[in-house]
């Protein structure tokens, strides 16, 4: 009997804590309430904004606002990113939720008791403090609490805004977007300045507007596809990679920069947001670490992990690049620039070739239609492109001033279609087993792989002895 007692008291017991336990998560649902919301819970107008702080797990940053200007706490000569500091703000612009639950009593569960991030703000009037929470892989949202009891879930996730260092708030250094550059002057191992010929100059092909002149006054064009490359590796140079961001002069001295090993200013136009022609110019100053570069000496693989280093004009800030970009930018010579083929003018604009071999000499036509030259030797039409890729094929190895000192291989006589009827000569000479030294006008001009030459020799005695 007693056992049945027991039973019975025990059966009770667990009613009444079913009935409790259940009472308990409906007061609990009742108070604790999740609702759907398009409500704008935080409106900041960010030029109200005097002061910002986040705190994370790895980092803790903080800056104020002075005369407009924003400031690093830690170091107010630190050049904060005005722009990045716009966009950070304007998350609260109109910050949004897509969830709302009310009568919260337990943050904990939402993360917000130890929350991923904790960003505060002040104006002249208000003070914020938007703690963020969990995220939701439920609903892909974020839990965030603003201090007004509840807990909401948003869609745009501040601790994803705001996981940046102190790095990612530096107004770095912006290489610019060059229009139209006027001039660019370069020093170096080659020091020398190129301008800018709207209307063409001293060259044959119509596309040379870039010109320079060689050191016995004679003016060189450029090829223009050359340089404008060049000026798109000045628009790509990503300057990210700070050494110091306030630099002293023995700072500067150490990276080289007090004497760089090569600068470039370009002066160029750009179009403003009223669609106004501005001028500005561009100065890079580049140089490698004087006590890396005297240990390489000569040695090339040493060089090539000597440390360069970069400056924007007169910035404070230096920046580290990598070998290849600094092999790349200084790569500047007026021989890099210049063009590399040997003939002076482009095969459309050349009317006639008088081709000289063993003292024989040859003369071929070319007709320029639609669809490029048509050569014509004689009376005879020449149907295949040999002659035309043997001609293309005629470019610089290395630029030289050698004089010629073994025997010809061949003479060309370029007839460029201009007004005059200029003409121009070139005379390869044999210089070695793999090179033909070409002279333009008797004057040495480059070395020119032997076997184009061969294939030039062999491409004119298919014509004309056939």
């Amino acid at each position: 009997m007693k056992r049945y007692k027991r039973l019975a008291i025990l059966a009770g017991i667990l009613v009444v804590a079913c009935v409790i336990t259940f009472a308990v998560s409906q007061y609990e649902e009742r108070k604790e309430e999740i609702k759907t919301t398009d409500a704008v819970i935080l409106s900041l107008d960010s030029q109200t904004v005097q002061t910002i702080a986040w705190e994370t797990e790895e980092q803790s940053l903080a800056f104020h606002r002075e005369d407009g200007t924003w400031f690093w706490d830690e170091d107010s000569a630190f050049p904060v990113d005005e722009e990045k500091m716009e966009e950070l703000l304007g998350h609260f612009a109109s910050f949004g939720a897509a969830f709302i639950i009310e009568n919260v009593e337990d943050f904990g569960q939402y993360g917000l008791d130890d929350p991923v991030c904790t960003i505060s703000m002040t104006t002249d009037e208000d003070s914020y403090e938007i703690l963020v929470g969990e995220f939701s892989t439920m609903d892909q949202q974020r839990y965030v609490s603003i201090g007004d009891g509840n807990v909401y879930l948003v869609n745009e996730d501040p601790a994803e805004a705001f996981d940046v260092a102190i790095e990612g708030m530096i107004d770095n250094d912006d290489a610019p977007t060059i229009a139209q550059a006027q001039s660019i002057a370069f020093t170096g191992e080659d020091e020398y300045q190129v301008t800018y010929q709207a209307e063409g100059g001293a060259s044959y092909r119509g596309e040379d507007v870039y010109f320079t002149q060689l050191d016995d006054g004679e003016t060189l064009p450029l090829d223009t596809q050359l340089v404008e490359g060049y000026l798109s590796q000045l628009e790509g140079l990503s300057l990210t990679d700070y050494v110091t961001y306030n630099a002293t002069e023995e700072e500067i001295q150490a990276c080289g920069l007090d004497d760089p090993e090569f600068t470039v200013s370009v002066e160029y136009t750009w179009t403003d947001e009223d669609d106004q022609v501005q001028s500005s110019t561009f100065l890079l100053q580049l140089s490698r670490d004087p006590e890396e570069l005297a240990a390489a000496g000569d040695d090339e693989e040493a060089l090539a992990e000597v440390t360069a280093y970069a400056r924007v004009g007169q910035s404070q800030i230096l920046y580290q690049i990598t070998a290849d970009e600094y092999d790349s930018l200084t790569a500047a010579s007026r021989n890099d620039l210049r063009h590399q083929e040997v003939l002076p003018a482009d095969l459309d604009d050349i009317s006639k070739i008088d081709v000289t071999l063993d003292g024989q000499t040859y003369t071929i036509t070319a007709e320029q239609t639609e669809d490029g030259p048509v050569y014509s030797y004689g009376e005879e039409t020449l149907e295949d492109g040999d002659l035309e890729g043997c001609l293309e094929a005629l470019t610089a190895t290395s630029f030289t001033d050698e004089q010629p000192t073994q025997q010809e291989e061949l003479t060309l006589t370029i007839y460029p279609d201009v007004e005059g009827d200029p003409s121009v000569t070139i005379t390869f000479y044999r210089y070695n087993g793999t090179d033909c030294l070409a002279v333009v006008d008797g004057a040495p001009l480059c070395l020119v792989q032997r076997s184009a030459v061969i294939d030039l020799v062999e491409a004119v005695n298919g014509v004309v002895l056939e």
